[in-house]
């Protein structure tokens, strides 16, 4: 299915200069935000290579748009026919579509999308999806395959409370407020770097969105949006990634346009962890450093994000003693402990939290499967400090959220070839 479905890893230090790419996190969001203009949109800075852009960037010229790579990390997108109002897809699916909803019932006043992972309507998955289109006006159903919705008549404004700080309804009650009839605000938002983003994109094509904090968010209906042109941001997953990696290896590297701001907290807990961090101009250097045990529970930024903790996991395999780690918004993510432990990591699942009895790093090559794009990262990781080959299976996850990882982690001192 994809040509690159296995990584092989062997042990090596990590030395030299990386530079991280655009974030996928919000490279998809500004993808799905593009549909609310029928104006061009150049997307600067932007990850190309990542399969789950060219999985969005298929959908949107499945929708009517033209998307062309002007070069490897600038996207143009324009629109020469009418929008379509139903995504036909039978391909991999990706969660982005429920922003694709909103987007088209936004402008068009009528969308329809394929069931993100074929999930039905009453799970957990996208009910606050469902509710914040219901309170912008719109009618939502699905079938076996579909979620649709309906606003005959455009969206009307309104107060939506989120329960919880929800990153995937912040990001759709802003789209689809961004064209709606009067004012939208959002209460309890989820406020991250990747929404900011959105946010400012959004604003640079005319739309009227302030921040109030951590409180709400209020959007100023538009009539309609112009183009732009946007860089997106840098990617702090894989800053944290490389960062990692280094102190794990005992290597020595630079991270050129590290964002500091994003990640104020992690640096935070990764220098009390034992990492030598040094802050550069625009660029963080990694003087390896000692790995400690970590104590960790996720939860909204400015705190540890759920994608972080699979990473810092091979931090504790490679630290002496006990590490633990709660994943408050996503409890009991932790599968990828069972593949570490085919690699010689001891670990155990205690109600909602992981413990992992870390061993100095005394690993050993073996075959494991990454169960998704971030645990494949950390077993990757495992197989740089184990002694003989680590084959990583199902590696084209790593791929959907990582530019040229085997090729970035290769030219600063790994051996990691696909196959």
């Amino acid at each position: 299915m994809y040509e690159q479905n296995k990584l092989y890893v062997t042990k090596a230090k990590l030395e030299g200069c990386v530079k991280l790419s655009g974030a996928k996190n919000s490279a998809l969001r500004l993808l799905a935000a593009s549909l609310l203009s029928k104006e061009t949109i150049e997307l600067h800075n932007y990850p190309s290579e990542l399969l789950d852009a060219q999985v969005h960037v298929d959908m949107l010229r499945a929708l009517g748009k033209k998307v062309e790579l002007l070069s490897n990390d600038v996207v143009h997108i324009q629109e020469e026919d009418s929008l379509k109002s139903q995504l036909d897809w039978k391909g991999r699916s990706i969660r982005n579509t429920l922003l694709i909803l909103g987007a088209l019932t936004a402008r068009l006043g009528a969308g329809s999308v394929p069931l993100p992972g074929g999930c039905k309507l009453g799970e957990r998955k996208y009910d606050l999806h469902v509710m914040l289109l219901e309170k912008l006006g719109a009618k939502v159903w699905d079938d076996e395959e579909y979620l649709y919705a309906e606003a005959p008549n455009g969206l009307v404004g309104a107060d939506i409370y989120l329960p919880m700080r929800s990153t995937g309804a912040t990001e759709n009650a802003i789209i689809a407020g961004s064209l709606a009839k009067g004012v939208t605000r959002v209460w309890n938002p989820h406020i991250r770097p990747e929404i900011l983003d959105l946010i400012a994109m959004l604003n640079s094509m005319g739309a009227k969105i302030t921040v109030y904090g951590q409180e709400h968010i209020e959007i100023i209906g538009s009539e309609g949006l112009q183009g732009t042109k946007h860089a997106v941001i840098a990617d702090n997953m894989e800053a944290i990634t490389w960062l990692s990696a280094a102190v794990v290896t005992g290597g020595d590297i630079e991270i050129q346009d590290f964002p500091y701001a994003d990640l104020e907290v992690v640096l935070a807990h990764l220098r009390a962890a034992g990492a030598k961090l040094y802050q550069g101009d625009d660029s963080l250097l990694v003087r390896g450093g000692t790995c400690y045990p970590i104590e960790i529970s996720t939860g909204p930024h400015p705190g540890i994000n759920s994608d972080v903790q699979p990473i810092l996991a091979a931090w504790a395999a490679k630290a002496c003693g006990e590490s633990r780690i709660v994943d408050l918004r996503f409890p009991g993510r932790y599968g990828y402990a069972e593949e570490m432990a085919k690699m010689g990591v001891s670990s155990a699942v205690d109600g909602d939290m992981l413990r992992i009895h870390g061993n100095g790093g005394v690993l050993h090559g073996a075959e494991v499967r990454a169960l998704d794009l971030r645990a494949g990262a950390a077993l990757a990781i495992c197989g740089l400090i184990a002694e003989g080959e680590t084959v990583v299976n199902d590696a084209w996850q790593i791929s959907r959220g990582y530019v040229n990882f085997a090729e970035k982690l290769n030219s600063i001192g790994a051996k990691i070839t696909w196959g």
